[in-house]
């Protein structure tokens, strides 16, 4: 590739940060960008991340370092953790440098990486082992997002081949990443047993998947335009999904507006038996009942016929958290704020010198809040004020003794009422998720 198509590539972008691993494919983008840095203005920095999962990791972090030493690149060394219990140490590695790119990028920047042709086959054929649909099988675009970042692979229509006689010409020197040689690793397998077959009897073979990764890519993109405005109508503004009006879809186009709507929230595209319990068991579950599917680190709720994409928050039920007199602000437990006596907020009556003042986050039993006529049970007086379910356990509960007083932000019990008292005022403060 000349650096006048890398140019095209980059669409304008000018801030770039450059994911360096010291192998081959980055290498090369590297030093095309420092050769392209000498003809037009670009800001350019690189990040190494380093996953610790090699004997030889921290040599590869030395080469990166004297390597952009040399071509007066700034770099980022990033140590990361990897935890493969779960997904699998390849999927584990890829979200660890990814969340590391999120937190380093800077604004305005945007993000390459070094994927070329041979990759684009991999991930198609990975793709179909898994039986991929075509936003699968669309593999990876030229062109993303990443959060507000643009996301560039510049050399996706490069074959390893080409990069490696850029290499030699400009005499390039890099790592090898002996584990590459692994075959227990799906990438590895196809790479070093099943491309090579492939490539043998049919030359072009890299070429001609890539072809197909991109048709059904465009097949994608016209799905998403055509899907756009139904999607807008369905999603209120907090981004939950009204249930009714899919109802009356067929399965097909539903659960194509269903895996839009999760790519709305930034969640991985599910499975098609994970697409159907998300319709069964949550949408489609007793009216009486509060359903939830969890999903990796999300769940998925339903209240009042919406569906909810909902990060799985830290439980606080059982935590009591004394406030003294002497304290106008109490901080909150998992992230959730704090608790401040000023001149604003909910109304209370102030506690009685025999009163000790607590925050909890559940209550049982009837109440009687102020402006409502008997006392109900405290379930039903979240539903008639339309608090979902996820929301009552994390709303505090401010107690005297064990007489609850108020929810904040949201009633206030007869037995807390001011009534003509100056009493307190207490805001909730929340921190910005």
């Amino acid at each position: 590739m000349s650096l006048s198509d890398l140019q095209h590539h980059l669409a304008g972008q000018r801030q770039l940060l450059v994911a360096f691993s010291g192998g081959l494919d980055s290498s090369v983008l590297l030093h095309q960008l420092v050769c392209l840095r000498q003809q037009h203005a670009l800001a350019l920095r690189a990040i190494h991340i380093h996953h610790g999962l090699n004997p030889l990791a921290e040599s590869w972090a030395t080469h990166c370092r004297q390597q952009c030493a040399r071509w007066q690149v700034a770099l980022e060394v990033v140590y990361v953790q990897v935890d493969g219990r779960e997904k699998g140490i390849e999927a584990a590695a890829r979200e660890a440098r990814y969340q590391a790119f999120r937190q380093h990028l800077q604004p305005g920047e945007c993000l390459l990486t070094a994927q070329h042709l041979d990759d684009q086959c991999e991930t198609l054929l990975l793709a179909l082992k898994r039986g991929s649909g075509p936003a699968g099988l669309a593999a990876m675009p030229v062109s993303a997002r990443l959060d507000s970042h643009l996301h560039l692979r510049p050399l996706l229509t490069q074959t390893r081949a080409q990069l490696e006689q850029w290499a030699a010409e400009h005499q390039l020197g890099w790592v090898e990443d002996d584990s590459n040689q692994d075959t227990r690793y799906d990438r590895n397998f196809l790479r070093q047993v099943i491309l090579p077959e492939l490539s043998a009897r049919w030359p072009h073979f890299a070429r001609a998947a890539a072809r197909s990764a991109a048709l059904c890519g465009e097949q994608e993109q016209l799905l998403d335009e055509l899907l756009a405005e139904s999607l807008r109508s369905l999603m209120d503004e907090k981004g939950a999904l009204a249930i009714a009006p899919l109802a009356a879809m067929s399965d097909s186009r539903r659960a194509a507006l269903l895996r839009r709507w999760i790519a709305q929230h930034q969640g991985l595209m599910p499975s098609r038996d994970a697409l159907a319990r998300i319709w069964q068991e949550v949408a489609c579950s007793r009216e009486d009942a509060e359903p939830r599917l969890l999903l990796g680190n999300v769940e998925i709720r339903r209240f009042r016929g919406r569906l909810y994409w909902l990060p799985v928050a830290v439980s606080v039920r059982d935590k009591v958290i004394g406030w003294p007199l002497t304290v106008s602000t109490l901080a909150l437990p998992a992230k959730m704020g704090r608790l401040v006596r000023g001149d604003t907020g909910t109304k209370v009556r102030a506690p009685q010198a025999d009163e000790t003042v607590s925050v909890r986050f559940q209550a049982q039993g009837k109440i009687h809040i102020v402006g409502r006529a008997g006392s109900r049970p405290i379930k039903k007086i979240w539903q008639e004020l339309g608090v979902a379910p996820w929301l009552r356990e994390r709303t505090p509960l401010l107690f005297y003794g064990n007489q609850l007083i108020a929810a904040v932000g949201v009633f206030v019990t007869r037995e807390g009422d001011p009534k003509e008292q100056p009493g307190w005022k207490i805001s909730w403060q929340q921190d910005e998720q």
